[in-house]
């Protein structure tokens, strides 16, 4: 995981010095949404996390 947060860290970098602000952020928020898709697809994450209501999570 460290090499894997070292490699988006760069990545980052690299969209902020040569893209400006606007690249980063759509560096960054296409990495979240990455993340997320990746963490679904293994399982750990289910689609009804997202759209549960408050009630149904402290059951």
């Amino acid at each position: 995981m460290a090499v894997a947060g070292m490699i988006a860290g760069m990545a980052l970098g690299f969209a902020g010095y040569f893209g400006g602000f606007g690249a980063f952020l759509l560096v960054a928020a296409l990495g979240a949404v990455g993340f997320v898709v990746g963490r679904f697809l293994q399982g750990d994450l289910e689609l009804g996390d997202f759209f549960r209501t408050r009630d149904d999570r402290r059951r």
